[in-house]
């Protein structure tokens, strides 16, 4: 009775602790363009152009097997706001996108603290989410208006 009372509690124990995880719904679904856009009419403080979908792999270092769609939206250098949505060819390259928009964020604050400052303390505050398939990067003033619209798209 001891040894399976033991197993009951070490079994709820891990059932516990993996339900505690990042947001993986794989049910979440996202009209990328739609968000991409939400972001840029709100929060953009900077005119940003659309990325070339063709580039969105090198640009982010991604493989571009693991991209099924993407939009972005970058400044022309002078600024460091910046705005992509993707979605992940399968849930599995989320964690992956995630590290290589924080190697993307990383590389910009350290070529702006070179000669803009400024726009190096705006890349602290980027925001970088997940949910399902999906992971937004945002570079923006508004990070407050950008959460929000994260938010009501299910980050």
């Amino acid at each position: 009775m001891k040894r399976m009372t033991g197993v009951l509690c070490a079994v709820s124990a891990a059932v516990m602790l993996t339900s505690c995880g990042a947001k993986t719904d794989e049910t979440v679904s996202i009209e990328i363009d739609a968000l991409a856009e939400d972001l840029l009419e709100t929060v953009a403080s900077d005119s940003l152009s659309e990325t070339a979908s063709s580039l969105i792999a090198s640009i982010y270092y991604l493989d571009e097997d693991a991209i099924a769609s993407s939009v972005a939206y970058a400044s022309s250098g002078a600024t460091s706001c910046e705005i992509a949505v993707i979605e992940s060819a399968d849930a599995d390259d989320v964690t992956e996108v995630e590290e290589k928009l924080r190697t993307r964020v990383d590389n910009q604050e350290q070529l702006y603290a070179t000669y803009n400052e400024s726009e190096a303390d705006r890349l602290d505050s980027a925001i970088i989410k997940s949910a399902g398939a999906y992971t937004v990067l945002c570079v923006c003033d508004d990070t407050d208006a950008a959460e929000e619209i994260l938010q009501s798209y299910g980050f």
